[in-house]
């Protein structure tokens, strides 16, 4: 059973100072989900760099392992969309971020899925993880659009738990 225990453990996409500033950005929703948008983003960014970079070696894995972390965390976001959707919590402002975020995102895999110049031994070795972030980005910003209208509309009728600046209400 111990054999199996460092094969069945992940690796956390998020170094330390980025876990620290998830953490304190806890309860509030529009620095939180900002924060996942910009590790998202990073991880983005650093792939096209490392693409670029005619140094790198074992760009495939190196592809394959970016475009993980980049789902790992993308999917993070999503989770707690949910969670502040389950409070009620009004999340319009940072979901108007997420949807512009959602286009670039989406932009940046297709060009890396229409790569010339990819071996498609290459393209193989990432070909997976990176249909799973292309299906889960699409996906994702079609709820989030949604989810944007239905904010507004529940905002209308006062159904969602604005926070007070006077009275910061986290919970006890």
């Amino acid at each position: 059973m111990a054999v199996s225990l460092p094969a069945q453990r992940r690796r956390d996409p998020l170094t330390q100072p980025e876990i620290d500033q998830v953490r304190d950005a806890s309860w509030e929703p529009l620095q939180r989900l900002t924060l996942y948008i910009t590790f998202a983003r990073a991880r983005l960014v650093s792939l096209e760099q490392m693409r670029n970079d005619p140094k790198t070696k074992d760009r495939a894995q190196q592809t394959h392992d970016r475009l993980a972390d980049f789902l790992l965390i993308y999917d993070e976001l999503n989770d707690n969309i949910d969670t502040y959707v389950d409070r009620r919590d009004d999340i319009r402002k940072p979901l108007k971020t997420i949807v512009e975020a959602d286009t670039e995102f989406q932009a940046k895999l297709r060009a890396l899925r229409d790569a010339a110049g990819v071996s498609p031994e290459e393209a193989k070795e990432y070909e997976f993880v990176l249909s799973s972030a292309l299906d889960t980005v699409d996906g994702s910003a079609d709820d989030h659009r949604k989810l944007l209208a239905d904010q507004e509309e529940a905002a209308k009728h006062k159904k969602l738990n604005a926070k007070d600046a006077k009275n910061n209400s986290k919970p006890e």
